[in-house]
């Protein structure tokens, strides 16, 4: 959310950004419906005063004897009180219109942002590595896993339906490896890993900016009122909702959860394999901070470091390209995405996201700090994809296969398997 007098001094440049993410908010109506919204409150508070000034009067007036005069300005006052009721009523109604607009305003997009339409038009920063050279024809992911028996789709369909798997065996504990590896990255950097809960209250997702747009993409138990989160960034960032906190050194929080998400629109888009399935682990990386631009930019190189060098220890090609303002989500201020090379599309697939929201997600929060001298100000946050899985075993896999079916293990995940070098076909 951003500060609704920011908005009134940038109407054409907010119109613009909204375009371009392709949000369909008008700024005109929004502020008409902020100057009726004022213009309202005006009038009401003026009506109270009249109305406290009337009783006073009538009480006089009694005290006086003067009944007449007293009935006769018990008529006003009465006037005055339907008055009221009626500016009640408009006012909620306003406060309504005005609320849902607010909520549809894009964050604005840092001078760096790429402008484009789509993923097609993002700009590549870096390339790290080499696509491998193969000299036999390489299998994909969903084969190899089916060949060393660690990844059952056919079960997780024939159980969950469409987008679902099972991980079995050492793919199970590759799964854990990278997310063990990932926290383990993180709290070496001065990171809290946190256990968060999953399923939270509406308002968790719209105070984090992941609704109402996101709505299609969440999947809701409505006899609960709660929705299943598609991210830990939800309930890392609520966790210090309506709070003033402390950022004298800026806050920095991990957790490892399962994510949900449904898919809407990409019907028969990455159905084969693990790309793009309803449920999902995720490491995130959340930042609370100063609101100080240049802290908080220094903060995004961080993280999205630490993303790449989780990319480097398990010995993976990468990119990492800047997102233009069509591929950005609303309350994204500056992001990254980290591609990494996968054999079987041929191409980079998107495994990491990094984003400097500024101050658009603490607002909607309510998370302030004090400055120096003691004004409150909400804080800036970031937040980063240390590492997702399924979706990484699939660059795992199929960059790592050799010609006689096995797959090399790389070193930093050692450890965490058991010592085990390399998956060997059964």
């Amino acid at each position: 959310m951003l500060d609704i007098k920011w908005i009134r001094q940038h109407q054409e440049t907010i119109q613009e950004v909204a375009d371009w993410k392709g949000i369909d908010v008008s700024i005109p109506d929004l502020i008409a419906w902020d100057e009726q919204r004022r213009r309202l409150l005006q009038e009401a508070e003026t009506l109270r005063n009249a109305r406290n000034d009337l009783s006073q009067q009538i009480s006089g007036l009694i005290r006086e004897g003067k009944r007449d005069a007293a009935a006769e300005i018990k008529e006003r006052a009465k006037e005055n009180n339907r008055r009221l009721e009626e500016l009640s009523s408009l006012l909620a109604e306003a406060e309504r219109h005005y609320r849902r607009l607010m909520l549809l305003v894009p964050n604005c997009v840092s001078p760096d942002t790429p402008v484009g339409r789509s993923d097609a038009d993002n700009v590549v920063v870096r390339t790290v590595g080499s696509p491998p050279c193969f000299d036999f024809e390489p299998k994909d992911h969903a084969a190899l896993g089916e060949m060393h028996g660690i990844v059952d789709i056919a079960r997780g369909v024939k159980v969950a339906g469409a987008r679902n798997y099972f991980l079995v065996g050492s793919g199970f504990s590759l799964h854990r490896a990278v997310q063990q590896l990932a926290l383990d990255l993180l709290a070496s950097r001065g990171f809290t890993a946190m256990e968060v809960p999953l399923l939270v209250r509406e308002d968790a997702l719209t105070n984090a900016g992941f609704f109402p747009l996101g709505q299609d993409q969440t999947f809701e138990l409505a006899a609960d009122r709660k929705w299943l989160v598609g991210t830990s960034e939800v309930p890392l960032i609520s966790y210090y909702g309506n709070e003033i906190v402390d950022v004298r050194h800026p806050m920095k929080l991990a957790a490892v959860s399962n994510c949900f998400r449904r898919e809407i629109g990409s019907a028969g888009k990455d159905v084969r394999g693990l790309y793009r399935v309803h449920q999902f682990a995720k490491v995130e990386q959340v930042i609370v901070c100063a609101n100080d631009p240049e802290l908080s930019e220094r903060l995004l190189q961080q993280i999205t470091q630490n993303a790449e060098d989780l990319l480097q220890l398990l010995e993976l090609p990468y990119r990492v390209v800047a997102v233009c303002t069509g591929d950005m989500s609303q309350k994204t201020y500056k992001q990254y995405d980290i591609e990494t090379w996968m054999p079987s599309r041929q191409a980079y697939g998107e495994t990491h996201s990094s984003s400097n929201l500024h101050d658009f997600q603490a607002r909607r929060s309510n998370i302030k700090y004090r400055d120096e001298n003691g004004e409150l100000r909400f804080c800036h946050t970031l937040n980063n994809t240390a590492v997702a899985t399924p979706r990484i075993l699939i660059p795992l896999l199929e960059v790592h296969q050799r010609q006689d079916g096995s797959i090399h293990i790389p070193q930093a995940l050692r450890k965490y398997m058991g010592g085990m070098k390399e998956l060997t076909l059964p």
